[in-house]
């Protein structure tokens, strides 16, 4: 049986990322508020630390470590965001970092990895596990394993964003939030059901990588292969023995967004609230326009989660 994180380790986890992490802002669009016809709050992850949410369980997963784990070093593996908050705060605690990140990751994000000290290995996302590959580092070096989403630090640090939503807005009524593995949205399960707990809190994947949907409607972890989708921090293939039955529990349903919409949402964000938001961020906004009716005269919350993308990229997606 899992000890699964609570609400008492996110509460932890923000007084360790105090004074490292960023109290990131809540944003309002009045032009939001009337499409919708309610009241919604943006909690702007993309202007974290190194540009997303991550940092949170990254720096609270790695500032547990004891001195022999600090000496030797930790390991992950991550298409972009994970791998730089990794770097990034094994950098500020002084310990060496071993990044295992996909051969199509963009470019800017590899880059920012390697900026903050990672030690980058490459690999094939299509024909490679980067699990195994990660465990094998691990065992090989001696290092400490912290996977992208299925860890109880990360989960409670990254439930720590949420929590500060609460905080700042008070009660709501609906709350998205991007899926991928599920360190997010069951960090933020565990701060909904404890400081709100009548919200209705949905999961957000890209229509193409349902796997999360799929578990949850099956009641069991569903395996995909690797979405292709513009969302490349959602391109994940399984939710975690942690995250599942913590969203099994607590989240209300798992949706699904189209690319075509992603890009919308990330036209929108630039041009009117003059937001750089990656295609993973856009999930949550994007699954709430599509629950227009349903949300008429609430209030709501969304989680921006991410704001790294090539500017290229961004870009060409844009001008689609």
């Amino acid at each position: 049986m899992l000890n699964l994180p609570n609400f008492d380790d996110v509460s932890a986890a923000a007084e360790r990322i105090k004074g490292y992490a960023h109290r990131t802002p809540v944003m309002t669009s009045r032009t939001v508020n009337k499409e919708l016809d309610a009241e919604v709050f943006f909690k702007c992850e993309n202007l974290q630390r190194m540009g997303a949410f991550k940092f949170r369980g990254a720096f609270n997963a790695l500032s547990r470590f004891n001195e022999e784990q600090r000496r030797a070093g930790v390991v992950t593996f991550s298409s972009g965001n994970h791998a730089q908050a990794i770097a990034l705060s094994a950098s500020l605690l002084g310990m060496p970092a071993t990044i295992v990140m996909p051969h199509d990751a963009p470019a800017s994000k590899v880059a920012a990895t390697k900026g903050y000290g990672g030690n980058v290995v490459i690999y094939d996302r299509y024909k490679d596990d980067r699990e195994q590959i990660g465990r094998d580092l691990a065992q090989k070096h001696g290092l400490t394993l912290i996977p992208p989403y299925d860890h109880p630090d990360v989960i409670a640090g990254q439930g720590t964003a949420a929590k500060e939503l609460f905080e700042e807005v008070g009660q709501l009524d609906a709350f998205f939030v991007s899926l991928g593995g599920g360190g997010l949205l069951s960090g933020s399960a565990l701060a909904t059901r404890a400081l709100a707990p009548h919200c209705k809190l949905y999961g957000v994947e890209p229509e193409a990588g349902n796997d999360g949907q799929q578990s949850f409607r099956s009641g069991s972890i569903v395996h995909i292969e690797t979405p292709k989708t513009i969302a490349d921090g959602a391109q994940t293939q399984h939710l975690g023995n942690y995250t599942f039955p913590i969203i099994q529990r607590d989240v209300d349903d798992i949706l699904t967004v189209t690319d075509e919409q992603l890009v919308e949402c990330m036209r929108f964000f630039a041009s009117r609230m003059k937001l750089v938001v990656e295609p993973t961020g856009c999930l949550g906004f994007a699954a709430a326009r599509n629950m227009k009716a349903e949300l008429s005269g609430k209030r709501v919350g969304v989680l921006i989660s991410g704001g790294n993308v090539d500017l290229d990229r961004f870009c060409s997606l844009l001008l689609t």
